[in-house]
C-alpha cells in the first residue's frame, strides 16, 4: 500500500526538499492550495460563495517548534477573520485549525494551544462564524477533546473532527452526538498503528458508517468529510431515516477534489462546504492528500513525468 509510505514521506526533510524543488511541484499544489496568503484566497473565497458554496479555511503548517511559531499561527488566523468580517462572509466560512499548530506538542502544550486557540474562537464568534478542531495522530486525541469541551463552555458552537479509522471513535461519536456538538467525521489521514486503528479500506468504510449512522441519530449536527459517492449516498439515505433536513447535516470536501460534485450537491439544496487551505508551508498538507487516494498520486506522477 502506499499510502503509509507516502506518509512517511510527508516527515522527510530529504523528500521536502527534493519535492519542493522538483519544477512541476508548485503547479500540482496549486490544484490543492490556491494561495500563500490571505489576499490570495479572497477572490477564492469570493468565488466560492458566489456559486452557493460555505467554506472551512486551513492555514497550513504543523511544524512548530517554539512557542513563538505558535503565536504567529494564532495570528495568522486572527488576520484571516479581519478579512472576513472585511468581506461580511463570516455566517458563510468558519475555520479549522490544527492544535499541533498552536503549539500542543510542545512543553507544556496542552495549556499553550488552549490559550492560543481561545482567541480565535472568540474573534470567529465575534463575526458570526466559527471554529472547527481538527484531529490529528491518536496520541494528540484526548488533548484535542479535552480543549474542545473547554472551548464549549462558553462557545458551544465549536465543531471537532472524528477519525473512522480508529478503534475508539464508536464511543467518541456517542458521546458526541449526545451534547449537541458539530461533529466532521473523516477516515483518517495519518500513519496508525494496527493496535489503535483498522488498516482495510473495507473495514474502515464499514466503520465509518456505523459512526455516521450514530451521528445522524444523534442529537448533534454531522458533518460529512468524504468524496466517495457511496459514502456520500449512504450519508444521504441515513439522514432521510434520521428524519434531518437538509440543513441539519453537511457534506464538505477538499478544494480541488471532485468540484462538479460540489456544485451538484449544493444546487440540490445541501449544504456544502471546501476545506480550502492556504500558506506557505504546504509539504505535509499536500502529501497527506497524495495519501488518502491514490488518484491524486498519478495526477502528481503524470504532472512530474511531463512538466519535469
Amino acid at each position: 500500500m502506499l499510502g503509509p509510505v507516502i506518509l512517511a514521506a510527508s516527515r522527510s526533510d530529504r523528500m521536502r526538499r527534493l519535492i519542493s524543488a522538483a519544477p512541476v511541484t508548485k503547479q500540482v499544489v496549486d490544484r490543492f492550495i490556491p494561495g500563500e496568503t490571505v489576499d490570495d484566497i479572497v477572490p477564492i473565497i469570493e468565488d466560492l460563495t458566489a456559486k452557493g458554496l460555505e467554506l472551512t479555511m486551513d492555514v497550513v503548517g504543523e511544524d512548530i517548534t517554539t512557542p513563538e511559531q505558535a503565536t504567529a499561527a494564532r495570528d495568522a488566523y486572527l488576520l484571516l477573520i479581519e478579512h472576513l468580517k472585511d468581506l461580511e462572509l463570516g455566517e458563510r466560512v468558519e475555520m479549522s485549525v490544527k492544535l499541533s499548530m498552536f503549539g500542543q506538542a510542545l512543553e507544556g502544550g496542552h495549556e499553550l494551544a488552549l490559550a492560543n486557540v481561545r482567541p480565535v474562537v472568540e474573534a470567529a464568534a465575534a463575526i458570526g462564524t466559527t471554529v472547527t478542531l481538527d484531529a490529528e495522530d491518536h496520541t494528540t486525541l484526548d488533548s484535542m477533546f479535552t480543549i474542545h469541551e473547554e472551548l464549549r463552555k462558553d462557545f458551544p458552537q465549536t465543531g471537532c473532527v472524528i477519525q473512522a479509522y480508529l478503534f475508539r471513535t464508536e464511543a467518541d461519536a456517542r458521546r458526541l452526538a449526545a451534547n449537541g456538538s458539530r461533529v466532521r467525521i473523516v477516515k483518517g489521514a495519518y500513519k496508525e498503528p494496527a493496535e489503535v486503528a483498522y488498516q482495510q479500506k473495507q473495514e474502515i468504510d464499514k466503520a465509518y458508517v456505523r459512526i455516521l449512522r450514530i451521528l445522524m441519530e444523534g442529537e448533534g449536527y454531522p458533518m460529512i468529510g468524504s468524496h466517495d459517492p457511496r459514502l456520500i449516498s449512504i450519508a444521504q439515505e441515513l439522514a432521510r431515516k434520521a428524519g434531518r433536513k437538509l440543513d441539519e447535516y453537511e457534506f464538505q470536501m477538499l478544494y480541488g477534489i471532485r468540484g462538479d460534485e460540489h456544485l451538484r450537491l449544493a444546487a440540490e439544496g445541501h449544504r456544502m462546504r471546501v476545506y480550502t487551505a492556504y500558506g506557505t508551508d504546504w509539504y505535509g498538507y499536500f502529501m497527506r492528500r497524495l495519501a488518502e487516494k491514490p488518484a491524486n498520486l498519478r495526477f502528481f506522477v503524470r504532472s512530474m513525468l511531463s512538466k519535469g
